[in-house]
């Protein structure tokens, strides 16, 4: 079916998002550039009759993940019914990691994807903090931000799943059609167990091998039918071990994967031990902890390292702006002239001249007779 609003040039959404030109497609319909008012947006768009609408769920998820915003999760804007469409929209991201990956010939560094993982690892923590699951993990669903262009987000939350109903983990349960995409879909999830906060993580390590491998053992796998290629798949994941997956790359990541497929299933997982997996692989490799990718240009990396350089000299300037507060406040309640004078020799950089003349006041107010 299509989906494609006839006469987008002269589309108008609730009297102010002007459609521009089509970023995209899927099962659920297509996504749009738009703006107003000289904002850019990002529009989804499904048809008001479609089987399984996914917007409305969508957009209330959205709304409520704002509540609490971080960097990582798109701005939502709005849900709006018009013309027998429903739109949802949100902040305008850049570029999937899937296009990225395309574009930087399928293959990224141990650098990138350290910190891309770091990043996605975070976006997923703090949706599980929220109890619920994404249930599609995949480059696809990770975007670079425009304001934050080195920043991950996470989107497209039209599978995502409560997993705590009143206080409570959803129950155990089998026999279940897969949800997601197959080639990163979790071993339980091809076995037919409803998908828990394991999978979202189990998930996101084929995404991080995927990223330094360039592909996946499972892939490119023929099958006569959808079912059939989901078999085949399965069968070839339950016969590569997590050893074979991670040969030749840091032990982290090996340690990551078993973690994740070793735990239960109503498990919190331990956020705080893989994140510091992958602080370790930076440690252990002298990387970059700033966002420094293959993609950037020299002048990029040049500016981003000066920048994080900048940084450091601000925060150190004020931690002696805050030092030198504190000593004004004590300076204030003490008649000890001897002290005063030993704060006035500190030397505290641009800041002296002025602060020096607040002491001399000081001592001024303290001559003066009762």
């Amino acid at each position: 079916m299509e989906y494609t609003i006839k006469d987008m040039s002269e589309f108008l959404l609730n009297k102010q998002y002007k459609l521009l030109k089509k970023l995209g497609a899927g099962a659920f319909g297509e996504i749009y550039s738009a703006t107003a008012n000289g904002q850019d947006y990002a529009i989804k768009i499904e048809r008001s009759d479609t089987k399984h609408p996914q917007l409305l769920f969508e957009s209330k998820l959205y709304q409520y993940l704002n509540n609490s915003p971080i960097i990582g999760i798109p701005k939502y804007y709005g849900y709006y019914q018009q013309d027998a469409y429903n739109f949802l929209v949100m902040e305008q991201l850049g570029k999937s990691l899937e296009d990225i990956f395309t574009d930087n010939n399928r293959l990224f560094s141990l650098q990138s994807v350290t910190v891309l993982a770091l990043q996605m690892l975070e976006c997923i923590e703090f949706l599980h903090s929220k109890q619920f699951l994404h249930r599609d993990i995949k480059p696809d669903n990770f975007l670079l931000g425009k304001s934050h262009k080195d920043r991950v987000y996470m989107v497209d939350y039209g599978l995502a799943k409560k997993y705590i109903n009143k206080d409570t983990h959803i129950p155990y349960k089998d026999n279940k059609a897969l949800t997601g995409t197959a080639r990163y879909a979790s071993i339980n999830t091809h076995l037919g167990i409803e998908q828990s906060r394991r999978d979202d993580l189990e998930s996101l390590g084929y995404v991080i091998m995927y990223f330094l491998r360039g592909t996946l053992p499972w892939q490119n796998l023929r099958a006569n039918t959808q079912q059939d290629k989901y078999d085949r798949i399965m069968e070839k994941k339950l016969a590569t071990s997590s050893e074979t997956l991670c040969k030749n790359y840091p032990k982290q990541l090996l340690h990551y994967v078993e973690y994740t497929k070793n735990l239960k299933f109503d498990e919190k997982p331990d956020y705080h031990y893989l994140k510091n997996l992958f602080m370790s692989i930076m440690k252990e490799n002298e990387l970059r902890i700033e966002y420094i990718y293959d993609w950037d240009d020299e002048d990029t990396h040049r500016e981003k390292i000066l920048l994080k350089n900048q940084q450091s000299q601000e925060q150190d300037q004020l931690q002696k702006h805050q030092l030198l507060l504190i000593q004004q406040q004590q300076a204030v309640s003490y008649e000890n002239k001897d002290f005063i004078h030993s704060f006035y020799q500190q030397d505290f950089g641009a800041q002296t001249t002025i602060k020096c003349q607040y002491i001399k006041q000081l001592k001024q107010q303290q001559k003066k007779p009762n």
